[in-house]
């Protein structure tokens, strides 16, 4: 069996409404409450919760010899999630933190930085506000962008955990909100005035590596989008009537092609989707085995695959 001590998976996964079970006054998350909608008991978000974990904890096994190093989340409700997360058994021994803070979504839904402290030491964490304004001029209150800078294995990166504004009101009438937060991004990297920063962007872009929100970030010439392959008439990291889409995404700098020691070197890019997360028979079978369908309850994963990177640390 080959030795993957040097090789370091890092990994982002939708975690689709993961949310607790107490309403939070201030959000809308009635329907995830028992008496909400969806009737969200403690036993739906143990299930939950015990699930995801369970596919964090196996995210690039073959490639490596401990499970993802760094974890972008989205739709993650609050703290409370995130530490009963990491407590489950499945990641208790594995040494994780977080970087979360709240944000204006008005679904209280946010992004997460999860970190192995022994390959990982955060410097620095910030949210990056994505400032939208309606047509109406009211502020479009959405996910703000996690902004991580720290150090991998002793070398410096700056990491952006990203959930893009949705594509409901449809993907034309919406493209400009994207475009924005590719824009915000690329602001922050302008003001690292560091000559070729080590940089990941990952998220649920709502948009595919062709869309022009992605380009923005492409056509600056400082990253390799090693998703760009992954998507196909026949998968992807969603599926929407019967659609596949590559809206989870993993961007590198290009300094990560680079073989210098003390520097991680890109491997490979994959679509986590082992047969467990999938939908195993019927009309949606191959697809994501989702928690609902509506109000329906299905008791799956996530409307997500998880996608990720392997790095090489060169040593």
């Amino acid at each position: 069996m080959k030795n993957y001590e040097d090789q370091f998976t890092i990994a982002f996964y939708n975690l689709e409404n993961f949310f607790d079970t107490t309403d939070d006054p201030h959000t809308l998350d009635d329907d995830f409450t028992p008496k909400g909608r969806k009737a969200w008991s403690k036993s739906r978000f143990r299930k939950k919760t015990k699930k995801l974990a369970r596919t964090i904890a196996l995210i690039g096994k073959e490639y490596s010899s401990v499970p993802p190093i760094l974890v972008g989340v989205a739709e993650v409700e609050n703290k409370i999630v995130l530490d009963t997360l990491l407590a489950t058994k499945a990641l208790k021994d594995k040494n994780y933190a977080y970087v979360h803070f709240d944000s204006p979504d008005e679904r209280g839904i946010d992004t997460a930085l999860i970190y192995n402290k022994t390959h990982f030491e955060v410097l620095d964490a910030d949210t990056i506000p994505l400032l939208i304004t309606e047509d109406d001029g009211d502020r479009d209150l959405t996910r703000d962008i996690l902004y991580v800078h720290g150090r991998l294995n002793q070398e410096e990166v700056h990491v952006f955990v990203n959930h893009w504004p949705s594509r409901r009101d449809g993907a034309d009438e919406t493209s400009p909100k994207r475009i924005k937060a590719a824009e915000t991004v690329l602001e922050k990297m302008y003001a690292l005035e560091r000559e070729n920063p080590n940089c990941i962007v990952m998220g649920d872009f709502n948009d595919d590596p062709n869309s022009d929100s992605i380009q923005k970030l492409m056509e600056t010439g400082w990253f390799v989008n090693p998703m760009q392959k992954l998507l196909s008439p026949v998968s992807g990291s969603a599926n929407y009537k019967g659609e596949w889409s590559l809206f989870d995404q993993i961007l590198i700098s290009h300094s990560f092609l680079n073989y210098e020691k003390g520097t991680h070197s890109f491997k490979k890019a994959k679509i986590f989707a082992p047969k467990f997360l999938k939908e195993w028979k019927g009309k949606y079978k191959g697809n994501p085995f989702r928690t609902f369908v509506g109000k329906k309850y299905l008791g799956g994963y996530s409307d997500h695959f998880p996608v990720y990177v392997v790095l090489k640390e060169n040593r």
